[in-house]
């Protein structure tokens, strides 16, 4: 919302400055934007006489002034316009002054010999247009030194505040003005406008077959009218508001947008077919070309104003080119309505029409100003236009806008932190318009004024589905009681200044600050963080891509599909996200980078439900290994891919003793596009599935355009159970020396090493605290179909330092656990 200062004093009896205005304006709610104060940047330029101007002796195109500027000193200029001549009135600026248009500042100099003490500026110079052809030529009567700003009306700062959705008065310069006297800095002006009797019959009548969307309109005609442009101070408001004048019948209807918040229409009302404008709701295949030259396709969402034939306007809205004034209209008829807030808002959005009327009407606008606005933009008709009014001509009635509310005084102080006397605090209730309806020593009970439709309106409260009845209609209550109460106590505060609130910290409701994230997001940061310390690059991608694409890494269900998909190849919702970085990886080796690893917390989507949304941080790794002085590159395997899962659950605190590796696929997740041969699921216990990994499947690898190896894993973050919260203890430090021992066992090549290290564990729990495999050796040394699995036991006494033969007799059991379990036997 803009405004210059001149105009809201028209509004507002104030000798305030403009620091006083846009500081006020702040502290009250009604937050400052920016001002624009050109007459501030030409405040050095004044009105000069140019007593003589003669051609320089030493410059063809140069000419040497004597100029006066009413301080009783002639001095010397030299000027390069070729319309500097003797006799003239220019704007001159003095050493010192800076020039907005060209950014230098001025300073005495010496040009060809001729002394210069000022320069004579152009348009372009003072930053006030394109022209430079020539120095600025006044008119005759110009006064000799006044600043060229004040009596060129441009010391008139713009100041640009923004509105809240609740505050549609302050879309009015009135309420501003309003506002800015209740806070003290001025007083607000009646406005009154003299009834305008009509001289002959309406030619034209309202007809609202919808009160619901229009509950009130009146209109009036105005014969013998001559329009064409409107007058320089009504050019000037428009303009320092950024408007374009059209003519002075439009622009009397902008003027009233503005100054009183309150938008109208004017037709051609010879234009208008038919005796009746109606008031309906569009009709299908109806259309119109609105004033901004779109053609508008209304539907029966829509209310519109139409005549006999046809849709002339898009009601609250937008005017149609048709029915709209020109230099030739003669009568002209001016529509003001009241209009549903809603029902504007929804069809503004629908045909992405944005207009100065439907932000106030979206926003609700006053609904007893109908009648003064009318009379007060008729007279301006006629004092601009001429012409002679008709009667007023109405449809529908005034609603009941009328409505009351309480505040109990201790509230100022108990809810809202600020110590306002009551006289105080009531005083500037009836400085923003509420009336005193009654008032004891706690409370005090005001009528509404009109325009603050905001304040104790029948608000809408938007309830859960599924809270029971009783539980709804007291929440509804209750709200319907204290609003009106909170409303009135904003008022108090903001006028009495938002920045006298004294600050208050929230109560703290633990001396240790309480957790910022849960268990689960925790989770998710660490896992990402361990992710990138094993040098992959962390991604965000959509979680879409082409349905095609997602079937080749699992279920497609049609319930998954996008209805609007933001592009054609994005329609489908992806089953992993190893998708979405194998693709990432295919781009990378198109452009000539196969060797990366990307990686990527995110969601795999198996149904609609919310189980059925999967945290997963996934990564994958293409191309070969880093090339490295103590190990030569080598192409990616399943076991990097294994490595990676098992390093993100053992940084999430999952007991990696606890955990099996198998190579059969879970039902609940699609393992299609890692290798048959080459892949496993990490689970803990026989049904929890924490993670998978393996080698992308050779086809699946050559369709995405793969050149060499590529791995993949997930982690299923979902699935990792809570820690169990245990009572720390003091940490336990035996006080014994640990020992180690090996053993080289000779089993089956086909018997998983886990399974061999799990039974090794547990030979004896009291006092084996690790198992590590440290040699896997298959050679012509062996037996066919054997291997060497070489493994270290760690051993922690607790009580006292084991004996020889308690040593062997851990390592007999030890011995025996692995037999039974895989069927080895201990290397000789």
């Amino acid at each position: 919302m803009k405004f210059s200062v001149s105009w809201l004093k028209q509004h507002l009896q104030t000798d305030a400055s403009l620091d006083q205005i846009t500081a006020a304006l702040n502290t009250i709610g009604l937050e400052v934007e920016g001002v624009e104060d050109r007459g501030a940047a030409l405040a050095p330029f004044r009105i000069a006489h140019v007593v003589e101007a003669v051609q320089h002796p030493n410059a063809d195109r140069l000419r040497a002034c004597k100029v006066d500027v009413g301080d009783g000193v002639i001095r010397s200029v030299v000027c390069g316009a070729p319309n500097a001549r003797t006799g003239m009135k220019a704007v001159l600026g003095l050493p010192g002054a800076y020039v907005p248009g060209t950014g230098i500042t001025l300073k005495v100099g010496e040009i060809r010999g001729v002394k210069s003490e000022g320069m004579m500026c152009s348009s372009r110079e003072l930053g006030l247009g394109d022209d430079h052809e020539g120095i600025i030529d006044l008119p005759a009567d110009a006064p000799v030194g006044q600043p060229y700003a004040a009596w060129a009306g441009l010391d008139d700062p713009v100041v640009e505040i923004s509105i809240t959705p609740n505050r549609g008065d302050a879309l009015a310069i009135r309420g501003i003005a309003r506002d800015l006297a209740a806070a003290g800095l001025g007083t607000l002006k009646p406005f009154a406008p003299e009834k305008v009797e009509g001289v002959y019959p309406s030619p034209l009548r309202w007809a609202v077959e919808d009160l619901e969307a229009c509950p009130w309109v009146l209109g009036r005609a105005v014969r013998g009218v001559r329009n064409g442009p409107s007058p320089k101070w009504l050019q000037d408001r428009l303009v320092s508001i950024g408007l374009r004048p059209i003519n002075a019948l439009v622009d009397i209807t902008n003027f009233f947008t503005y100054d009183l918040g309150r938008p109208l229409h004017v037709f051609d009302a010879q234009k208008v077919k038919g005796d009746t404008l109606f008031l309906r709701r569009g009709r299908a295949g109806e259309s119109f070309v609105a004033l901004n030259g779109k053609e508008v396709a209304v539907t029966p969402e829509d209310l519109v104003i139409a005549d006999g034939e046809a849709v002339e306007s898009l009601a609250g809205i937008m005017g149609g080119e048709h029915s709209g004034s020109d230099e030739n209209t003669s009568e002209v008829f001016i529509e003001c309505a009241l209009f549903d807030p809603v029902r504007i808002a929804l069809s503004g959005r629908r045909h992405d029409l944005r207009s100065d009327a439907r932000a106030r009407f979206e926003r609700g606008i006053d609904p007893a100003l109908l009648p003064a606005a009318l009379d007060a933009a008729t007279a301006m008709v006629i004092e601009l236009c001429g012409g002679e009014p008709s009667t007023v001509t109405e449809g529908g009635a005034e609603p009941a806008w009328q409505r009351q509310a309480s505040l109990r005084f201790e509230r100022i102080a108990g809810l809202g932190g600020a110590d306002v006397a009551p006289e105080t605090a009531v005083g500037t209730l009836e400085r923003l318009g509420f009336g005193v309806v009654a008032r004891d020593a706690e409370t005090v009970t005001v009528s509404v004024p009109s325009w603050r439709n905001d304040i104790a309106s029948a608000g809408v409260l938007t309830q859960a589905p599924g809270l029971p009845a009783e539980r709804a209609k007291a929440a509804a209550e209750g709200c319907a009681a204290v609003e009106p109460e909170c409303d009135l106590l904003e008022e108090v505060l903001r006028i009495h200044g938002l920045d006298a609130i004294p600050p208050v910290s929230l109560p703290v409701a633990s001396p240790v600050p309480l957790p910022a994230l849960a268990p689960k997001q925790t989770r998710a940061v660490l896992a990402r963080r361990v992710m990138a310390s094993r040098g992959m690059l962390d991604c965000v991608s959509f979680g879409f891509l082409d349905s095609k694409v997602a079937a080749r890494f699992g279920e497609t269900p049609a319930a998954l599909r996008l209805d609007n998909p933001i592009a054609a190849d994005l329609d489908q919702m992806r089953p992993t996200p190893v998708a979405s970085l194998l693709l990432a990886a295919a781009r990378n080796a198109a452009r000539g980078w196969p060797d990366v690893a990307l990686s990527e917390l995110g969601a795999a989507y198996r149904d609609i439900t919310p189980e059925g949304q999967l945290a997963v941080a996934a990564g994958v790794r293409i191309g070969t290994t880093p090339r490295h002085w103590t190990a030569p590159a080598r192409p990616v395997d399943a076991m990097d891919a294994k490595g990676d899962a098992l390093a993100v659950l053992a940084a999430l605190g999952v007991p990696m003793a606890a955990l099996s590796v198998t190579t059969d696929a879970p039902d609940s997740c699609p393992m299609g596009f890692y290798h048959p041969g080459r892949a496993g699921v990490v689970r803990q216990g026989p049904k929890t599935v924490l993670a998978t990994f393996g080698e992308i499947h050779p086809k699946l690898r050559e369709e995405l355009g793969l050149p060499g190896a590529a791995v993949a894993f997930e982690v299923f973050l979902d699935a990792i159970p809570e820690p169990k919260k245990r009572r720390k203890g003091a940490p336990e430090l035996p006080a014994f020396q640990p020992l180690k021992r090996d053993f080289a066992f000779l089993v089956d090549e086909t018997v998983p090493a886990e399974n061999l290290l799990r039974a090794a564990r547990g030979a004896e729990r009291s006092l084996i605290t690790e198992v590590v495999l440290f040699d896997r050796y298959a050679g012509d040394k062996l037996p066919e179909g054997k291997v060497s699995l070489a493994i270290e036991v760690m051993l922690q006494p607790r009580e006292r330092s084991l004996t020889d033969a308690e040593i062997e007799a851990v390592g007999a059991k030890i011995v025996a656990a692995v037999s039974k379990a895989t069927g080895a036997t201990l290397r000789g």
